[in-house]
């Protein structure tokens, strides 16, 4: 019996020591694509080589408000100590609306809104602290697909992210 209560307890510790890894970060991500803006950004991984990220953002300009989802999937290598890089894929979905209050004369009641999809490309790099922070800074070229949302349908976006893991 005691043997069985001790094998227990062990399995039950060894559970435990592996969910105390980092797997987790959450954050936020500030950004720059047509204004200033920012994203709650979630991070979880899957291996030591590989994650999954989603960002909750928004964007606005003097002439436009967006919100949008981002969703990619990373590959990260080590540098050294905390240092890392990363590169990922992607896509997300948004809406956007014009506020025409700021645009110049002839264009007056004319606001639209709509809808837009993009494919998202990342690549970055991070340093992990010895407490559970995280910085990050990285590049995120974004392909639109809705001739309404941009007039070239290409957005560089480069954050600086500063997030909590867990």
């Amino acid at each position: 019996m005691k043997k069985l209560l001790l094998s227990a307890f062990m399995l039950i510790g060894l559970a435990f020591s592996s969910q105390a890894q980092d797997r987790n970060a959450l954050g936020l991500r500030f950004g720059d694509n047509d204004g200033f803006g920012a994203e709650v950004s979630y991070q979880r991984t899957f291996a030591s080589s590989n994650r999954l990220e989603l960002d909750l953002g928004w964007r606005n300009s003097d002439y436009y408000d967006a919100v949008k989802l981002a969703a990619l999937y990373q590959w990260v290598w080590n540098i050294e100590g905390g240092f890392n890089w990363y590169a990922g894929v992607g896509g997300g979905l948004g809406t956007w609306s014009i506020d025409d209050k700021h645009i110049p004369p002839y264009y007056h009641g004319n606001d639209d809104s709509g809808t837009f999809l993009f494919a998202a490309g990342d690549i970055g790099i991070e340093y992990n602290f010895d407490i559970p922070l995280q910085l990050a800074l990285d590049f995120r070229p974004e392909l639109y697909f809705n001739d309404d949302f941009r007039d070239d349908n290409f957005g560089p976006d480069i954050a600086l992210a500063i997030r909590y893991k867990f």
